[in-house]
């Protein structure tokens, strides 16, 4: 089969588009024909061999979404047969060998979830990191929902770091599917026309106004929820438009900065600051937002494209290097790998 796989850490150079034997899988283990591969930062992070995946082994196969079709069950294996639409999230995590960007893949069971048939197989890998880390941070506040569904976060005000970013888009779709009123911060014009497309009630270009001044005309008792993707750049602006018992939920930290807490406010708020990253945040967690996301994207809540602010960019299984090169370069959408062609 067609795989592309590197032997070494380093840049986009070391992919290389070569031949892999068929796996077969073993128990508790999917064998899934991939028929779309979807990139993420966390993707040429692992293959510089930093980040939160492993580097390279003796051989790896880069990228940890996709979407496509089960073609063989391992031994005590339920919910999933032959034929079965599927989509993955962290297919590769402590597993190189079961990247996405090969014909077929053989990884865990529970990092598989069902793609209903109205679902395109593009909307399937663009979901696993983006989506779940949406919804991990959208569901970590104590005084919020555990699961996301219509209504869960009713009366709840939702502020988005980043809104036009991929994790960003997905947490716009995922708290406006759940009824939420969504805010969201840009660095330009461009962006908040994305962000716009994508569901958000509030944009806020942070470059053209003072943002918390903004917001806090918004929701003059301040935001619930902090989805954020810039710890420290933010820190002040996230402080500043919380209010008691709100929750700080971050997953990235652009550009470096420390994260400096103004320890008098946050303690007499009671805020919280929850780190997010997906990896190690549990089984139960796993599971829930397996199944929330599946059923956002069943509703039609999870669309990508230009029209849904989320501009995509194709390239072909032989041109991942490529791929990987814009992902690391800040292409602004999704970045897709056809695997099958189109």
């Amino acid at each position: 089969m067609r795989a592309i796989v590197y032997r070494r850490p380093g840049d986009s150079s070391v992919l290389e588009f070569t031949e892999r034997e068929v796996p077969e899988p073993g128990p508790g283990e999917l064998r899934v024909r991939v028929l779309v591969s979807g990139v993420n930062p966390t993707d040429w992070k692992a293959r510089r061999g930093s980040g939160s995946s492993a580097a390279a082994a003796a051989e790896s196969v880069p990228n940890q979404d996709g979407a496509g079709i089960v073609d063989a069950v391992g031994e005590g294996v339920t919910g999933f047969a032959v034929g079965d639409r599927v989509w993955l999230a962290i297919s590769a995590w402590q597993r190189p060998a079961s990247g996405t960007a090969q014909e077929s893949t053989v990884t865990l069971a529970e990092r598989v979830f069902p793609l209903p048939d109205e679902v395109s197989f593009d909307v399937g890998a663009s979901l696993g990191v983006p989506a779940v880390t949406a919804h991990r941070a959208l569901t970590v506040s104590e005084d919020g929902p555990a699961r996301l569904h219509p209504g869960a976060l009713a009366g709840k005000t939702v502020l988005v770091a980043g809104g036009a970013g991929a994790v960003g888009h997905a947490a716009i779709q995922l708290a406006r599917w759940a009824g939420a009123t969504v805010i969201t911060t840009v660095s330009g014009p461009d962006k908040a026309a994305l962000a716009e497309a994508a569901g958000a009630h509030h944009v806020v270009n942070y470059r053209e106004t003072d943002a918390a001044d903004r917001i806090r005309a918004i929701a003059p008792d301040g935001v619930d929820v902090v989805v954020e993707v810039a710890a420290g750049a933010n820190a002040e602006l996230d402080q500043a438009v919380t209010h008691e018992r709100s929750t700080i939920a971050s997953y990235g930290n652009d550009g470096g900065k420390p994260v400096t807490i103004d320890f008098g406010r946050a303690i007499v708020q009671n805020l919280r600051y929850q780190f997010v990253l997906i990896y190690t945040m549990g089984a139960r967690a796993w599971a829930a937002a397996g199944e929330d996301v599946t059923a956002a994207a069943r509703d039609g809540a999870l669309e990508i494209g230009e029209a849904a602010g989320l501009p995509v960019h194709r390239y072909a299984l032989e041109q991942t290097a490529a791929a990987h090169d814009a992902v690391e370069g800040g292409a602004i959408g999704k970045v897709l790998i056809d695997v099958v062609p189109r």
